[in-house]
């Protein structure tokens, strides 16, 4: 990187009598804590399901959404501290905290955290499921009559066929407790033995639902299947007699560790790696908070966790149940109906439009916006390539995909009818391993051309590139995405999407795709900006860019959206800027290491997350440039990752309409009123001050406004045209 491009570590400002002072931009007292700004997004989150101006059952569904997310927390990060400290790592982070210091911080946090979930189930769920005509019994003790005889044959019917019991003595080993799986655990006595205490443990099956529906009139009353199997613990063990059980569960070690350079064949390393999954180290035991401390010592002994790596759960272990607790039937007036996805693209308003993409995409960019236009122009443009005889080949990266991928099977299909179909496979992609695995193998099997990623780098980047014979010579049509292409979390997260045939697109995703299976790159690039390249280097650019405008007295500004960031020289990058003058407004779902609102440093820096219905995905850039606004999407966030270890796109949206719908989109998200949570300058998150301002929801407004434009078939909205007047400098 050149001289120029360098962000200053320090920067000379006035303070506020005037002095010039010095700024070290990179002092960790600047930045915040990666894995604590995570919880942070979790803490969001919990306050969903805490909002009482929320439906019951989206608050509950908010309610899972953090204990899974909490599961992976644990699994990958908190993981990754604990490998740390164990190796003696002594390195700071960001914000000048050793890796201890990190996972000492972390776990106090993560109690609180857990206290404070069963907080919101305990005291607020729970009762208003009740008062709604839904009950959850708590205890088998509680079970009584018909409903005590119900559970006790639904338990010799259902789940004692496929229940394991376990004892463990001198001949039987502690058995090897699976990874996030449910359990049950015992202090038994032989009925004619000599009074000594033996342990044994059970599995809650994961193949029996764990919702068992009583019988009843009128109210809907569940007991979980582990309280059943409590209930009946005497019948797994005949010959002894039950001093007394408990629910435990554990987390464990689930972050893959693959030396890429020694691993001859990486798909089998991978499977190798997978199955060591299951048994990593332990690192969380969740137990009822009202165990017996003897059965407890012993689990703890056994799995050789500590004190503060324990978590008494007054409730339900492992909340993720209550998602199927939402797709119960019969209460879908506590569902929210507000929001709208799925729309027609104005550009596809019509079936007929659809018959043939390759015309559509020919007169015109077009340039979508999901989950609120429908993503089936996606799977439709992989799907008509595969049948239409006059294209060649397919290229196409997929990093996560559906369980039962249309877009997987019509790569298939096109292979098999004999075109070249190239499909990069990101066997890495975090808990998609095994998932990602089964497709490769499945498309090798149909005769696709199938890479599995690059050494040393996962390939994030979302592109496909279709290479079709024409009258007048051979075009490329692309599609560039934010998002992946995963047609069932295209319903749920917010990405931004571009079909194109431009030259200079089109010969930019060959270089692409001729860089990923074969290490050629290209002598000049056109539109596209490359990880770990040059993106970086070209986002310090930018940012220097608006640095130096506002210092020049030139119109400056940046607003960028999402998901994390947390890469220190960009973060040094924008502070340098905010000093500058650059008014910056980011739009940062989750993890932000960067401090909104210190003085001196980033008074000029807003940051705020929006969490609701759908799941902010998208990556939307705008740069000012002295009044000629510039627009970027991407597959990567402004984290070291995705800058520097991933193959990752950047991809401008030039045409005016198209600059015009991702600055609505930046605009309407920047008044979000109703799910913007504001970074403070304690570094804390606070509700949006509504006084004096028009009650907004930025995914309902954005819902309907899909809405109506396929209604009007207002294909302009859509399709990106030059137009026939300049952007009004307001609307920018």
């Amino acid at each position: 990187m050149g001289k120029d491009n360098r962000v200053t570590d320090k920067t000379v400002e006035k303070d506020r009598n005037g002095t010039k002072t010095d700024k070290d931009l990179r002092d960790p007292a600047f930045y915040a804590n990666r894995e604590l700004s995570w919880i942070a997004f979790d803490e969001r989150c919990l306050y969903e399901a805490r909002d009482r101006n929320n439906p019951l059952f989206e608050r509950l569904k908010f309610l899972s959404i953090t204990a899974s997310n909490l599961d992976e927390f644990f699994m990958v990060r908190v993981a990754s501290l604990k490998d740390m400290v164990n190796a003696g790592y002594k390195k700071r982070d960001i914000a000048g905290m050793t890796a201890e210091e990190q996972l000492a911080a972390v776990e106090t946090r993560l109690h609180g955290f857990v206290e404070e979930q069963y907080r919101t189930w305990n005291g607020m769920l729970q009762p208003r499921l009740s008062e709604n005509g839904l009950e959850l019994v708590k205890s088998f003790e509680a079970l009584s009559g018909e409903d005590g005889v119900f559970a006790d044959r639904y338990f010799d019917e259902f789940i004692y066929p496929v229940l394991t019991p376990m004892a463990v003595d001198s001949s039987r080993p502690f058995p090897l407790i699976r990874n996030k799986t449910l359990n049950i655990g015992a202090l038994v006595t032989k009925k004619d033995g000599d009074g000594e205490i033996e342990f044994a443990t059970v599995q809650v099956p994961g193949v029996v639902d764990r919702l068992v529906e009583l019988p009843a009139e009128g109210k809907r009353r569940f007991i979980l299947l582990e309280e059943v199997i409590r209930r009946n613990m005497r019948k797994l063990f005949l010959n002894y007699d039950i001093v007394c059980c408990g629910a435990y569960r554990v987390g464990r070690n689930a972050d893959l560790s693959i030396d890429e350079d020694e691993a001859e064949d990486l798909l089998k390393e991978i499977e190798k790696q997978l199955r060591m999954r299951q048994w990593g180290q332990a690192i969380r035991l969740e137990v009822d908070q009202n165990i017996d401390e003897r059965l407890l010592a012993h689990i703890r002994g056994e799995l050789e966790v500590e004190d503060q790596e324990i978590y008494r759960i007054d409730g339900p272990l492992d909340l993720t149940f209550l998602m199927k607790v939402y797709g119960l039937d019969g209460f879908d007036a506590l569902k929210e109906h507000g929001y709208i996805s799925g729309q027609a693209v104005p550009a596809f308003r019509e079936e007929e439009d659809l018959k043939d993409i390759f015309a559509r995409i020919r007169e015109g960019d077009i340039l979508m916006h999901h989950p609120y236009e429908t993503f089936d122009p996606v799977v439709r443009f992989v799907e008509q390539a595969a049948a239409d005889d006059s294209v060649l080949a397919i290229k196409q990266t997929l990093y996560r995909v559906s369980g039962n991928s249309p877009i997987i099977a019509a790569l298939a299909r096109a292979a098999e009818r004999g075109k070249q179909v190239s499909v990069l496979v990101e066997l890495k992609a975090r808990f998609d391993e095994e998932h990602n695995i089964v497709w490769a193998r499945m498309l090798e099997k149909a005769g696709c051309h199938v890479i599995y990623g690059l050494v040393g780098l996962k390939t994030h980047c979302k592109i496909t590139l279709i290479v079709r014979r024409e009258e007048d010579g051979i075009r490329r049509y692309v599609h560039l995405g934010t998002g992946n292409y995963n047609d069932s979390t295209a319903r749920l997260y917010t990405d931004i999407g571009l079909f194109t045939c431009e030259e200079n697109f089109g010969e930019d995703a060959t270089a692409v795709f001729n860089m990923l299976s074969g290490y050629s790159e290209p002598v000049v690039w056109n539109k596209l900006t490359l990880a770990p390249l040059w993106l970086k280097e070209r986002i310090l650019l930018l940012i220097r860019r608006e640095t130096e405008n506002a210092r020049a007295g030139i119109p400056s500004r940046i607003i960028a959206k999402m998901n994390s960031l947390c890469h220190e020289e960009v973060i040094a990058a924008l502070y340098e800027a905010s000093c500058a003058g650059v008014k910056i407004d980011l739009i940062v779902r989750g993890i932000c290491c960067l401090r909104a609102g210190v003085p001196g440093v980033s008074e000029n820096i807003t940051v705020r997350s929006i969490v609701g219905n759908f799941l902010e995905h998208s990556r939307i850039f705008c740069f000012e440039n002295a009044g000629d606004p510039e627009y970027y999407c991407s597959s990567a966030d402004w984290m070291p990752r995705n800058l520097e270890r991933r193959v990752e796109i950047m991809f401008p949206v030039e045409k005016e309409e198209g600059k015009r719908k991702l600055r609505h989109i930046l605009d309407r998200e920047l008044a979000d009123t109703d799910k913007a949570h504001l970074l403070l300058a304690d570094n804390t998150y606070g509700n949006v001050d509504r006084r004096g301002k028009e009650p907004l929801n930025s995914q309902r407004l954005f819902g309907e406004e899909a809405q109506e434009a396929a209604k009007a078939g207002a294909k302009s909205d859509s399709r990106v045209f030059e137009p026939l007047t300049a952007v009004d400098p307001e609307e920018r």
